[in-house]
């Protein structure tokens, strides 16, 4: 070997104090190859020569990373890699290693690669379905758009949303409660705004309310609410905000105002003077609501709200986590009250910045364990239906997490199932984790999947091999996800997660010793 010193012949100085290469060794001279080698193919035992010799592969180029600051004498680049790069970093494409970005906002108002800002996830348990969505939310809320974890069942939030400066409200039996009738966000924005426009937002309240009860009367009886009842509840309410002046009321005061059968009301029913044709018009709603009051829904919805959303949070998350995994009732219950609680102030917060009283804000919805409340009651699918219909309309994007397809197949009626599955067809963007191949094959039916890309997500939800030592092994497919965008071909992305999101998302806490749950509980907190 022999030294050449590159900067041999140059002024003392002249690329600054010192040489960026002072020197590099450069192999001796090779041997002239024989004529004979060179007019053939390569010899048997390779060129001769230092470093000469036989191989069988070419070892790949080690690829780096820089800023276009760090690297500015390469940019702009000679060829792209292919990937979205608007929205929020998700992870790494799995073929060219290229970064990936993208989320539901970013890529509906931005991009423009989709036509409705949503997002539907599925995927086995314990593959890091929510661990992306809570990197969307991160990356979403840097971006001023506002998180709303409507129903954290787990939870898989609550400590992100903390540690973001949001607001957690618990809902559960002994920890709080909400007001179905109460107007929230909606009521006071009416208010504010005043005139016409205060009263047709109040009228929305209203009929907000009336569906709330609704909801609730549906899950309770396990069948929809009839037309003649919806009016008649309609009736109560009306003369329940004439009679309060403005004030909040219970519940337990809707039961009150049935019993009396004032005359608004009674002429709703066609009664026509008779007691006893009013109390049979009146006797099944009044079952089912006090079924509601005395039985597992009561101590939750009869009372005040205890903690009221947060209109200027920068987060915001229901936790449902203290309501036990067969509860299935007070589940659905409380989920479909937290939906109508943050989309009531969804829509107070477009109607300030319409009439010119607040700035203009954008929602990112999160609708996680999707398969619990569409088991809970027929009906509540009809609900669910119509926010992925609106949500263009209501300036919010949204993502749903569930399991399989055969999450809404498992709905009462076929019309049910119909519209479950329409869930995913009117996504704007679907992403897979690992399912099994048979799911993947349903899926396919309905996104349009290549059978490559029917295999790939497959192969992530097998487990790993049995030679694995048990040791910081994960499944194959944890962190890796498929992107599909209408018939655009696949993006399969590799996630890594940062330190911070590690401590802040543990969906196996339970599964610790006590010293090491408290030593990341304490991590936790201080990454908070």
């Amino acid at each position: 070997m022999r030294t050449s010193y590159l900067g041999t012949g140059w002024r003392k100085g002249a690329s600054g104090a010192r040489n960026a290469l002072p020197a590099i060794e450069t192999p001796a001279p090779v041997k002239a190859i024989p004529q004979k080698a060179r007019a053939g193919s390569v010899p048997t035992h390779g060129w001769p020569g230092s470093g000469g010799g036989r191989v069988g592969y070419v070892d790949p180029p080690t690829m780096w990373r820089a800023t276009t600051v760090q690297a500015c004498g390469l940019w702009p680049f000679s060829a792209g890699s292919g990937a979205p790069m608007s929205g929020v970093p998700l992870g790494q494409h799995l073929a060219t290693g290229a970064t990936v970005c993208g989320d539901p906002l970013s890529w509906f108002m931005r991009a423009r690669y989709i036509s409705n800002p949503s997002l539907f996830m599925l995927g086995m348990p314990g593959l890091g379905k929510s661990t992306l969505v809570n990197r969307i939310l991160i990356g979403l809320a840097a971006q001023g758009v506002t998180p709303l974890v409507l129903g954290d069942l787990k939870p898989d939030y609550a400590d992100t949303v903390r540690a973001l400066g949001g607001q957690v409200i618990s809902i559960g039996r002994g920890v709080g409660g909400l007001n179905v009738l109460d107007p929230g966000a909606m009521g006071a924005a009416a208010r504010r705004i005043g005139g016409a426009a205060g009263e047709a937002l109040a009228a929305e309240a209203d009929g907000r309310i009336l569906n709330m009860v609704a909801a609730l009367l549906t899950i309770v009886r396990g069948q929809a609410v009839g037309d003649h009842e919806q009016a008649v509840l309609a009736a109560c309410l009306r003369h329940l905000r004439d009679r309060a002046a403005g004030k909040a009321y219970l519940l337990p005061d809707l039961l009150a105002v049935l019993t009396e059968g004032p005359e608004p009301v009674r002429a709703v029913t066609l009664d026509r003077g008779q007691e006893t044709r009013y109390r049979d018009a009146v006797d099944p709603l009044h079952r089912s609501l006090l079924g509601i009051l005395d039985g597992p829904l009561g101590g939750t919805f009869s009372a005040t709200t205890s903690t009221h959303i947060d209109p200027d949070a920068p987060a915001v998350c229901i936790d449902i986590s203290r309501i036990g995994e067969s509860d299935t009732q007070l589940t659905a219950a409380a989920m479909l009250a937290a939906w109508s609680d943050g989309l009531g102030t969804v829509a107070a917060a477009h109607a300030l910045a319409d009439a010119g009283l607040a700035p203009r804000r954008w929602f990112f919805t999160v609708l996680d364990e999707l398969w619990r409340p569409l088991r809970a009651a027929s009906g509540i699918v009809d609900r669910i239906d119509a926010l992925t219909r609106l949500n263009r309309s209501l300036g919010l994007g949204d993502a749903k997490i569930t399991h399989t397809l055969k999450d809404a197949e498992s709905v009462g009626t076929d019309a049910d199932r119909a519209k479950a599955r329409g869930f995913v067809e009117r996504a704007g963007m679907v992403v897979c984790a690992g399912l099994p191949k048979s799911e993947m094959e349903d899926l396919g039916r309905t996104v349009g999947l290549s059978r490559r890309e029917i295999e790939l997500v497959s192969s992530w939800s097998s487990p790993p091999g049995w030679a694995a030592t048990g040791v910081n092994d994960e499944p194959p497919g944890r962190g890796r996800f498929l992107i599909k965008v209408g018939g655009r071909p696949g993006i399969p992305i590799r996630m890594t997660i940062t330190d911070a999101e590690r401590l802040l998302h543990d969906t196996n806490t339970r599964w610790v010793k006590n010293g090491e749950a408290d030593r990341r509980a304490e991590a936790a907190a201080a990454a908070r």
